[in-house]
């Protein structure tokens, strides 16, 4: 189990890092019913990372993406298939990101924000964790490495459990400042919600490319 997290940990807490989930966080909290919408949006984010990282592992099996002690051909090749998504990711994301940072802009969707009833910021949660385009390939990944570890599988939800906690340590920290210092938190997650929104682009190139590198470099070794 030891070494299947040691494999998942990079992957998650470059899940952690997603600029506009934590953008999404902050408007949310700054709602009326902040303190509850944004719990929903935390849980949100959980269950989409869980329910993605679980079907990946249904799909290897217990031990059946391992052979001889090795991860499966498919894992490798699976690999191969999402570090070439990542890098074409970082490409588009590269080239349409903003000369000027100051010109960023936010998703049109985020001002409407304010009007999400409950349902909907759960629903979010779930969109932007398991249908985000660095999220989703990342989860896919990380449950394909835990699966093709050939441990029980008690031993594999325990490893996805970790993959999932550090990954949404991104999202849970503006919930975690707004909880503990409630108004005067407004300061905080202001600045961080301008810097992220700025550098978006840049910095989800760049995870792009680093991400999909390795997982280029890995699925090349797995099926060699």
């Amino acid at each position: 189990m030891g070494h299947a997290v040691g494999d998942v940990l990079g992957l998650a807490a470059a899940v952690a890092v997603s600029p506009l989930p934590i953008v999404a966080m902050i408007l949310i909290l700054a709602t009326p019913r902040g303190r509850t919408n944004g719990t929903l949006f935390a849980i949100g984010w959980f269950l989409g990372l869980a329910v993605l990282g679980a079907i990946t592992l249904a799909v290897g099996g217990p031990g059946g993406a391992s052979a001889h002690g090795q991860p499966a051909t498919w894992v490798g090749a699976l690999k191969l298939a999402l570090g070439v998504l990542l890098l074409l990711f970082a490409a588009r994301q590269w080239r349409g990101r903003p000369r000027d940072p100051a010109q960023a802009r936010l998703p049109k969707w985020m001002a409407a924000i304010d009007h999400f009833t409950p349902p909907k910021v759960l629903g979010l949660g779930l969109l932007l964790s398991a249908a985000n385009a660095k999220n989703a390939p990342l989860t896919i990944a990380a449950g394909a490495s835990i699966s093709s570890a050939g441990i029980p599988v008690p031993q594999q939800i325990g490893a996805l459990a970790v993959f999932v906690v550090i990954a949404s340590l991104g999202v849970l920290a503006p919930l975690a400042v707004y909880l503990c210092m409630g108004e005067r938190a407004e300061g905080i997650l202001a600045t961080w919600r301008d810097r992220a929104a700025r550098h978006n682009a840049a910095i989800m190139a760049v995870l792009f490319f680093v991400l999909g590198l390795k997982l280029l470099g890995d699925g090349i070794n797995g099926l060699t």
